[in-house]
This record gives C-alpha cells, structure tokens and sequence, in this order.
C-alpha cells in the first residue's frame, strides 16, 4: 500500500509562525509528515512548487437558509459550503435557533437534521438564543455535550423577539462560564435603534437607502459593546462581539482586553472594505443593507489597525445571500431591506488581495485571522486551523499571482450580484482539501453532498 494518500510537494508552507518550502503528506484525512524531501509513494501527488499551501479557513459566522420574513436566503447548505471550498473556506459554523415551542436542543437538531445531508465540508453551530429562560438555561448543558459550546444572544430585535436584556445576558455568562461555554452577541442597543429609526422613518422616501445608515449611528453599537465589556467583567465570563463595526467598538474591545476581561470580536471583509456612500446610489444601494450596517472610511482604519494589532483576532463573513428580488421588496422603506450579502467565497481572497498583497498585515497574520485564531477560539483547535502533523487535512494551494476579476456569473455564490463586482482579487484556491479529500481540483468543484460532518467543539 502508498505510504500517502495524497502527497503535496515543494509548497511554501505557511503557518501562523511562518513560512517553509516543503512536503506535506495525509493519509486517512490528516496530515502524517511535513519534511523537505518525503519519501514514500502516494495515490495521489500535487506538485506545488512556486504555490502556497495553507490550512483551511474557518468561516465561523455564516447563515445558510436563513429565515427572513416569509421566505429564506438562497443558499442552502450545500450551496453555501461549495461556495466556500470555491474560495478557500473548509470549515462553517452556522446557527441552530430556539424552537418556540420545542426549545433549544430542537433548534440544534433540526438543524443538524437539514445540514448533515447537505454539507460537502465540515460544520458545527452556535445555538441562537431568542427566549432566555431558566429552561434554556438547562439545555445549555445538553448543548455543551453535543459539542456545541456557543450561545448567541442579541442585545437588539426586540421586534422579531430575538432580544435579550442585561438580566437574561448576565445569568447566561455565569451558566455558560460553568459550563466552559462562550456568549456571542449581536451588539447593537435595540432602544437607540428603535429611536433613530423613528427619527429618520417620516422622511424615508428623501434618504432612501441612505437611511439604513443615519439610523445607525456608531453609538448605536459602541453602547451596546460597552455594556457588554461590564457584564463580561462583572461575571467573569467569556464573551465574543459579532461582526465589529465601528472605531468606537475597537477601542473598548482594546481597552477591555488590556484590562484581562474576556472579551474577543471578529469583524467582516466588508466592514474593512466598503463604507456607508454606497447606500447614496439609488438604483443599488439597498443591496448593500447588512446589521450592522457599513460605516465611515475612519472605522475602516481603525479596524485594520485592530485586525493588524490583534484587538480583533478573527474575520468572518456574517455571509446572508438574497437575491436582487428578494432585496427590491423593500419597496422605500430602509427598515424592510432584507439585512446580509454574500462574503463566504471571498473571504480568503479579498483579505489576502488587500490584506497580505497591499501590506497591510503579514501572510501568517492572515492565517491566523482566516484558520487559527477562530480554530483556537471555536474549539476546533488543533484538529483544524494548522498545518500540522495530526490535523485534519483541510488545506487550500493557493497561486499567489493568479488574479480573477469578479463576476457574480462566475462565483459559485447563488446569487445574482456581488458587493465586489469588478474588482480584481488574488488567493482563489486551485485546490482544497476537506479532510484529505479533493473538492476543489485545479479550480473545478468535484465535491459531494453529504462529505462534510458535524464537527463537536470544546473550549480551552
């Protein structure tokens, strides 16, 4: 028998410690051998020479077939996750929520009931709490032993009644700490919300879009993380900020870490990359309504400078895919807008093209931004996130100077349009691999549905 399954030769292996011409050997979905020269036949060898071979991504912040009024988004689970193997992406972590009626380890099960068929890589969930009470304080428990470590609570939505108040987030920080857990929230003050809606609704029809982001102003979350920073420190407890949006947001979070509370935040591609003018463009610019919405060139600055500095540790993607038909039902209104847009298949390109390629964070930071640090804060450490012997082999090879110019056509995201279109991108995968298995071949998707598995996580 080959002593590998897959043998990937003369790659620039790249880390978060660093970089190293060398082989990687797998066999039986992990990695067995990093040297200079492996010796021993495989099935299968990928000459890598002049390429980059990296771990896999984790895209810990996803939402596939994900409600929104009476209808979904577009992509259901394996469309979602094929897009993300497409673009360098071999982990998800999306979010089983409260049953009404059957409670929280319903949600997770149904969940897992609809992905576990679908997904063509690996996946976990964070169990989205919408009712806290002293029953779902005790399915926690159950949670944690499923393998599901993570609770998100929102300190806003009162309206879809998703809304948790500091009472219902203080007692969960003190179970989840217990329990080795971690609270995630959507922090935005829902009563400031409420009110700047109601400021700017009566003019709706003169701002438009534009709405979206007067409503929205950057208090609006720096409140709301600022409560979140006390209620942390109060408790002892370990919380996690949400798609981080503001300047405002990344000071407190750097402020509370030099403090020793344990608090951490991801931030987005596009809260690094696009700002609030685009809601101006009357024909387009209601595509681009997410929540928390794009903000100032001055919060992009700042949070590169959180990202660079490591007060913010991880990118994700918040990625909600709806169509352009699905998004021109808001019909003038700004608070009708179906909230997200497509991120997971960019993710890894957009920040190596104008992260690593424009200087603004080294390759390894970006491989501890993209694999490590949400391997390490998720719990999926070190069985995924690292390129090291023992791990699974979810790996991406990567030409550093192969270029692609977006076309929502050619994207393998269902959808119609791209908040990127036109632009020029480097870091595309010509392959990647879930657990030693091919998907994405020379560029071409040959994933299956149903490959990927339920990944169970424990907190360090």
């Amino acid at each position: 028998m080959p002593r590998y399954d897959l043998l990937i030769q003369e790659g620039m292996i790249c880390t978060a410690e660093g970089t190293f011409i060398g082989d990687m050997g797998i066999k039986e979905g992990k990695i067995i051998s990093l040297t200079k020269n492996a010796e021993g036949d495989a099935s299968r060898v990928i000459n890598a020479k002049g390429k980059m071979v990296l771990p896999g991504g984790i895209d810990v912040h996803v939402h596939f077939h994900n409600p929104y009024g009476r209808g979904y988004s577009v992509e259901g689970f394996f469309e979602g996750t094929r897009a993300a193997a497409c673009g360098g992406i071999t982990t998800v972590i999306d979010f089983g929520v409260q049953d009404p009626k059957k409670g929280l380890m319903a949600g997770l099960h149904q969940r897992m009931e609809e992905a576990d068929p679908e997904v063509c890589i690996d996946y976990s969930l964070h169990a989205m709490i919408t009712a806290y009470n002293r029953s779902v304080s005790l399915e926690m428990v159950k949670a944690v032993e499923l393998g599901i470590p993570t609770f998100k609570m929102y300190m806003a939505y009162k309206n879809y009644g998703w809304y948790s108040d500091d009472g219902m987030i203080y007692d969960a920080l003190l179970h989840a700490k217990k329990l080795g857990g971690m609270i995630l929230v959507h922090a935005e003050s829902d009563t400031l919300v409420n009110y700047f809606i109601s400021q700017y609704l009566p003019e709706k029809k003169k701002w438009g879009a534009y709405a979206h982001a007067l409503s929205r102003p950057n208090l609006v979350e720096a409140e709301a993380v600022n409560r979140m920073v006390y209620l942390t420190e109060a408790t002892g407890g370990k919380s996690y900020i949400v798609h981080l949006s503001t300047a405002e947001g990344a000071d407190l979070i750097q402020q509370a870490k030099l403090e020793g509370i344990d608090i951490d935040a991801e931030t987005c591609p596009q809260y690094l990359l696009l700002d609030d003018s685009l809601f101006k463009n009357k024909e387009k610019g209601h595509l681009y309504a997410t929540c928390p919405q794009l903000k100032k060139p001055a919060d992009i600055h700042r949070l590169w400078e959180a990202v660079l500095q490591g007060d913010v540790n991880i990118i994700a993607t918040d990625t909600c895919t709806f169509t352009h038909k699905q998004k021109d039902k808001w019909k003038g209104d700004f608070t009708k807008i179906p909230y997200g847009m497509p991120g997971v298949e960019t993710l890894f390109p957009l920040m190596y093209t104008f992260g690593v390629k424009e200087g603004k964070i080294p390759l390894p930071r970006l491989v501890e931004l993209i694999s490590t640090q949400p391997a390490k804060k998720m719990g999926l450490y070190p069985q995924k996130g690292t390129l090291q012997i023992g791990a699974d082999a979810d790996i991406i090879i990567i030409d550093p100077e192969k270029k692609k110019i977006i076309r929502a056509q050619n994207l393998n995201t269902v959808t119609d349009w791209s908040p990127y279109e036109g632009w020029e991108l480097f870091g595309f995968p010509e392959y990647t691999l879930s657990r030693g298995k091919v998907v994405l071949d020379k560029g071409t998707f040959v994933g299956k549905k149903g490959q990927g598995r339920f990944i169970s996580r424990k907190l360090s």
